[in-house]
């Protein structure tokens, strides 16, 4: 019977190559509909490996359109992801590609990537490195973020690495006995700081953040932007750096 001979031939056509012409079941009656489906459950019950291919073939399809969904997020938000004017930039401020990081001090994730990022920038030797403040994970996180974006208003670039850097080390409460010793110990203005860090202005820096964190469709930390493409997530240093070369080799 031609139903008989339909099945596997639909099943193959509509759910591998995805044509949506491969049978008119418009045209069916309902008793050929009914042992069509049965005979299309049949099949499938014979040959599960047919349904593993066809989401196999959806997750791939999904996720080209996911990336190049993400490259035009990039492309339409690059002026601030690179140059916002505002953000630490480190690693080679000369470099050919640049590696964007949305980061929270609170986060065990931004915590394990430190080492990552630092070897790949060591490795490579021509990134660019942005620090987007992106504190999403409550008041300490937005507590930690006020103090470093203060510390760099009040006392620099080099200020604010440092403070940065110990607030990914620090574990405990930010309180501002505990972030006085923190300023104290790196041999920073502590009360010009802490003055600063309900200032308009810190609270502006951080609000566009989040709000080129939220057009970049981000929600998690760490994300980063490395050149044309977005990652989200954690990643070693060298996946970071395969995708790297990627992004230079598709430069041209």
């Amino acid at each position: 019977m031609i139903l008989r001979h339909a099945a596997p031939a639909l099943l193959g056509l509509s759910l591998i190559a995805g044509s949506a012409q491969a049978l008119d079941l418009s045209q069916l009656t309902d008793a050929e509909k009914q042992q069509f489906g049965e005979q299309v459950r049949e099949y499938l019950l014979e040959n599960p490996e047919v349904i593993i291919e066809a989401i196999n073939i959806l997750e791939q399809r999904n996720a080209v359109e996911e990336a190049q969904a993400d490259k035009e997020l990039v492309a339409s938000n690059a002026d601030e992801l690179f140059n916002d004017g505002y953000s630490w930039v480190g690693g080679n401020p000369d470099g050919d590609i640049t590696l964007v990081e949305f980061m929270d001090y609170r986060c065990g994730y931004c915590r394990r990537a430190v080492p990552e990022v630092a070897s790949l920038l060591a490795e490579d030797g021509n990134i660019r490195l942005v620090i987007k403040e992106f504190p999403i994970l409550g008041d300490a996180s937005m507590i930690s973020s006020r103090f470093a974006v203060a510390a760099k208003h009040v006392a620099g670039d080099d200020a604010y690495k440092q403070v940065h850097d110990a607030l990914l080390e620090f574990t405990g409460e930010p309180s501002p006995v505990t972030l006085r010793r923190i300023s104290d110990g790196l041999g920073l203005d502590s009360d010009a700081i802490l003055a600063a860090m309900d200032s308009e202005q810190v609270t502006e820096e951080i609000q566009k953040t989040r709000e080129l964190a939220q057009r970049m469709q981000i929600s998690g930390t760490p994300s980063f932007v490395l050149g044309t493409e977005m990652l989200r997530g954690y990643l070693k240093a060298d996946q970071m750096q395969q995708i790297a070369n990627a992004v230079r080799a598709e430069q041209g």
